[in-house]
């Protein structure tokens, strides 16, 4: 059983970029979705809590994601939805990752102008050279995984908004302030 699902957010990790064994990029991170909903009792708009994802994008979709998404930024993510058991020496709990199959920026934050990206060559054509990813220093100094499992180890890690600059956090009404400082605790 296949569960697709679309879930909006900011990325709450610095895209994680790694090689599979078969040298396949994959990009990885942690996405911080919240909901809001208008309280009738208060008369007043209230966030729900925070639902954290782990995203996982492989092949072209790795190598645009690695190129275009930052820590901070609005997204939007279509994927297969999977969830896991962990465990590790002192803790446990569950990860709910997302494969994704399209990810791109939220244009109710941003507008964008596309660049397209090189397409891979078709089956029917003779196949030339690969031309090095810029990211990729050496296959050495990037991590490999061995499957999907294995990129999902930084689970539980805190993150906080972006303040130092790498990245784009807009803040732009009190609500969205105090959304944003909420998430520091």
């Amino acid at each position: 059983m296949s569960d697709q699902i679309t879930v909006t957010g900011i990325i709450g990790t610095v895209p994680r970029r790694t090689v599979a064994n078969n040298g396949a990029p994959i990009t990885s991170f942690r996405l911080a979705s919240r909901q809001r909903r208008f309280d009738r009792a208060k008369n007043n708009w209230v966030d729900d809590d925070t639902s954290w994802y782990s995203i996982t994008t492989f092949r072209q979709l790795a190598l645009n994601a690695a190129q275009s998404l930052h820590k901070g930024e609005h997204v939007i993510v279509t994927g297969r939805l999977l969830i896991r058991n962990w465990t590790n020496a002192e803790r446990s709990g569950i990860d709910v990752e997302i494969v994704a199959v399209s990810v791109g920026h939220d244009l109710s934050w941003y507008t964008t102008t596309p660049v397209r990206s090189v397409a891979p060559a078709r089956a029917d054509t003779e196949r030339p050279e690969p031309e090095p990813v810029d990211w990729i220093e050496s296959v050495e100094s990037v991590e490999s995984v061995e499957s999907v499992e294995s990129t999902i180890a930084y689970a539980a890690e805190s993150v906080h908004p972006d303040r130092s600059g790498d990245g784009f956090v807009p803040v732009e009404t009190d609500a969205d302030r105090d959304a944003y400082a909420s998430l520091d605790s």
